[in-house]
């Protein structure tokens, strides 16, 4: 039997983390990256521009099919790669709505999925509009290219984003949700339609980015985040790990906030607490084999990300000290150099007691990765 490949655009830690999955399954993973030394150089065949269609294209025909480790590939890239035959998964129709803010909106809308308040922006006057019908504030959002909370404003009037007014291109703007906390729901389907669901997770944000997930979400309406995922995830033709986020507010209705076409920071914890993690599941969807069980391990995981305190410490310098004080944890790192802030690896932890356990553990080993 031929041996089944897939090709990863982008060389970053989602790539890197689909590499042990894929050698365990024999499956051949290729992965174009953007530089030298990227988090997944180990399974680096190409380093260069995704954004290069010749480049890109060379690159696929060596794969029985393309994924993606981020969003950003351009489409104009992606659908002439399946003029030329090529297998995208999640095509490029699917990816639109990952890529661009309001036409996710605009497909949610038609499939009848709860979301905030929004509009299309154009002008400072409807703008200005629309705060004042939205209790004074709104979040407003570049229609594409923003990430862990960049291109993302919290305004009180159209003065507080003038330049992005003045690049003459759509905004979206949102209502500012008073929201009890962000949930996420991972879904995976296969292109023969089969869908497999993780548990509803909790997810904790500092500064605009994950820092804690706790799964599953204790007291969340599963049916309901499960009911969503599915309309979207179907609604949308995606094939792949599909994560949505979520806002509950206080009375337990749940407002999709944005989507990720891909394994997300989310879905960490499954590595270990799932009987299928994201990754696995994921190279299984996108090369249309039967998917796994999503059963949890234990009771209770929880993820917390290793974000980079300074220029130096790559969290590699104390193990030792990490795995002595926390050996139930399992430490996971990108192999990045060191910034601050930058996300750089993350621990995780379960427990079949309780949350409170899990997270006790986890924090020991990231708080020994911090400082020896």
């Amino acid at each position: 039997m031929k041996t089944r490949s897939v090709g990863v655009i982008g060389g970053g830690q989602l790539a890197r983390m689909m590499i042990a999955p894929a050698t365990e399954l024999a499956i051949d993973i290729k992965v174009f990256a953007e530089a030298e030394g990227s988090p997944a150089a180990l399974a680096a065949t190409v380093v260069g521009d995704y954004t290069n269609f010749e480049s890109v294209l060379a690159f696929a025909r060596t794969v029985d099919v393309i994924t993606f480790d981020h969003e950003h590939v351009p489409l104009t890239v992606l659908r002439g790669l399946e003029a030329a035959g090529i297998s995208v998964q999640p095509s490029s129709h699917s990816l639109n709505f990952a890529q661009n803010k309001l036409e996710m909106r605009k497909a949610l809308a038609e499939l009848s999925v709860p979301c905030p308040n929004w509009a299309q922006i154009e002008e400072a006057a409807a703008l200005d509009e629309f705060i004042a019908a939205n209790g004074g504030f709104a979040v407003v959002k570049t229609a594409t290219g923003g990430y862990d909370g960049k291109g993302v404003r919290v305004v009180q009037s159209s003065e507080q984003v003038r330049d992005w007014l003045a690049l003459g291109k759509p905004l979206l703007a949102e209502q500012k949700v008073e929201f009890k906390r962000e949930l996420a729901q991972l879904i995976a389907r296969n292109l023969a339609g089969q869908i497999e669901v993780w548990p509803v997770v909790q997810t904790i944000q500092r500064d605009g980015v994950c820092a804690e997930v706790h799964s599953p979400a204790q007291g969340a309406d599963l049916q309901a985040a499960e009911a969503i995922a599915r309309t979207i995830a179907e609604g949308l033709g995606v094939t792949g790990v599909l994560a949505v986020e979520m806002f509950e507010t206080a009375d337990g209705k749940l407002l999709v906030n944005e989507l990720a076409m891909r394994p997300h920071n989310s879905g960490h914890f499954s590595i270990e607490g799932s009987v299928t993690s994201q990754f696995e599941q994921h190279l299984r969807a996108v090369l249309n084999l039967p998917l796994g069980s999503t059963q949890a391990t234990a009771k209770h995981s929880v993820m917390l990300n290793l974000l980079g305190v300074d220029d130096q410490n790559t969290f590699v310098e104390h193990y030792d000290h990490a795995m002595a004080k926390a050996p139930e944890a399992k430490i996971h790192v990108y192999g990045k150099a060191a910034r601050l802030g930058r996300k750089m690896g993350h621990v995780t932890a379960t427990s079949n007691s309780s949350v409170d356990e899990a997270l006790a553990i986890a924090r020991t080993a990231a708080n020994a990765l911090l400082q020896a």
